[in-house]
């Protein structure tokens, strides 16, 4: 017996063939979406291929319906089981989602568990009625009939979307209002379309429902999604925005147009910042106390980013104002900014600093070293070499703490160059570090050069190890070349 056409296999092939078409749309659109979620993205792409698969194993049965033969009788059973298999699986979906979406704090895992016993049920009351024919069979002819035990194949499903109407009356303030509207129609739709297909037996209205509903609750996560997305680009922009401003800001607080003090001939001065964020918690500076005292100022907050950055602005400020009140002792300069800092210090960040205030007549200077990075000095016809000595314990780490200073002496053509851990502990790719001993051998490359070649050698020797692999930390360097009073360019 050949596929018997009427106006209700007619009007159910049209359901099918939309259906199946485009339930197979929204796949492919679920599959190409970059924007949704990837928890989304999955729940849906299973959802819409069991939902194919349940469409199809109806269409299926409709074309084998009445064909004669053993095997098409076999095959007849088996995608009925399918189809009605399949059912309970969307039934089960769906409310996993709307629970998901309801957020119960104490009802959720035992719902979740209830859902999962129901559809295991389904399975089972499918598997126990397929012999004895109690919800479907097929007559000689090889035709389907519904059984006296036909709504059994319902009841777990409708049991399901009894739940979901509590959980959607429950907790309806959870739900946001279009979401809420699409749930209620996908649990109304199916009860609606199972109402009128056991009044107009034939037409499987329960597909046009399933499919319409699916769509509509696809269509409205989907908006939701996309808005979230666009909401939160809009929110990156202006994070971004801001971000680029505040690290403008910190660039501009730091002396960066070259040369500083052109009017002075006793020394030249040259140094950079590069964040490894758009802010960073590095700092340099250097200032004039007094028309003989230069301060010079190398430091390194703890930690990154805009907490880093704040911290830098304020220690920043308070060690050049405590060293331009006339206080020509770094141990001290640093001993009074401690004290500052430490008080509401919740974030328990810390500096470390070099600071050194330098006599320009004589050459002679006092420096103190916080926790930081041993400077390295040249004298006038030599190589850079590490000046190495006990450090005193970053500022900020404890009230109370005094500071270690020792004293030094430039000389006409002598260079000091300090940096902050960013130089040194550059990694490439492989995890190894840039190291002091490759720094050392960059600075001396071209010893007498100018301050700002020094550090542009540095710099380019440290991006050729550094190679592709990210910026993990600020990079900050400061050079000095030393005059003598009333000199330019070096010592006779």
């Amino acid at each position: 017996m050949l596929f018997r056409v009427s106006a209700a296999n007619l009007i159910n092939l049209l359901f099918i063939a939309g259906g199946i078409g485009v339930c197979g749309l929204c796949f492919l659109q679920i599959t190409a979406s970059v924007h949704l979620d990837v928890k989304v993205r999955r729940y849906f792409q299973i959802f819409f291929l069991v939902l194919i698969l349940y469409v199809s194993t109806h269409l299926a049965r409709q074309l084998m319906d009445g064909l004669p033969g053993t095997g098409v009788r076999a095959a007849l059973y088996a995608v009925t089981f399918v189809e009605v298999l399949t059912a309970g699986f969307m039934a089960n979906m769906m409310s996993m989602l709307i629970l998901f979406a309801a957020k119960p704090v104490k009802a959720g895992r035992s719902l979740a568990v209830v859902f999962t016993v129901l559809l295991c049920a389904h399975a089972a009351l499918l598997l126990a009625a397929w012999p004895l024919d109690l919800i479907y069979y097929f007559d000689a002819g090889n035709v389907y009939h519904r059984a006296s035990g036909y709504l059994l194949s319902n009841l777990c499903p409708l049991l399901m979307l009894v739940i979901d109407v509590f959980l959607l009356i429950r907790y309806r303030q959870n739900y946001e209002r279009r979401v809420k509207s699409a749930f209620w129609f996908y649990v109304v739709a199916p009860i609606a379309a199972i109402a009128i297909q056991s009044l107009l037996y034939g037409i499987q209205f329960i597909i046009l429902a399933t499919v319409s509903a699916a769509i509509n609750m696809f269509s409205v996560i989907v908006r939701k999604q996309n808005e979230e997305f666009e909401a939160q680009q809009m929110e990156h922009s202006r994070i971004e925005t801001e971000l680029n401003t505040a690290s403008s800001i910190q660039t501009h607080m730091l002396p960066n147009l070259f040369p500083v003090f052109p009017e002075r001939d006793e020394f030249d001065i040259y140094a950079t910042m590069e964040p490894a964020k758009e802010v960073g918690g590095d700092f340099y500076d250097f200032f004039l106390i007094d028309e003989d005292h230069l301060g010079l100022v190398m430091a390194d907050v703890s930690g990154k980013g805009v907490p880093a950055a704040l911290f830098m602005v304020i220690a920043k400020t308070l060690i050049k104002n405590q060293a331009q009140m006339g206080e020509y002792s770094p141990a001290k300069v640093l001993a009074r900014v401690n004290e500052q800092l430490c008080e509401g210090n919740e974030a328990e960040l810390f500096v470390t600093v070099w600071l050194a205030i330098l006599e320009i007549s004589t050459g002679k200077g006092m420096a103190a070293n916080a926790g930081h990075e041993h400077p390295t000095l040249r004298r006038a016809g030599g190589k850079y070499e590490l000046v190495e000595y006990r450090h005193s314990p970053a500022v900020a780490t404890m009230e109370g703490i005094r500071f270690r200073e020792h004293e030094f002496t430039l000389r006409p053509g002598d260079s000091l160059f300090v940096y902050t851990d960013g130089v040194a502990e550059a990694t490439d790719a492989h995890n190894t570090l840039y190291g002091t001993e490759r720094m050392l051998a960059a600075l001396n490359e071209a010893p007498d050069a100018a301050p700002e070649e020094v550090l542009a050698a540095v710099k380019r020797s440290v991006d050729a190890f550094v190679g592709d692999a990210p910026q993990f930390d600020d990079i900050t360097m400061l050079c000095l070349k030393y005059n003598g009073a009333g000199k330019k360019g070096g010592g006779e």
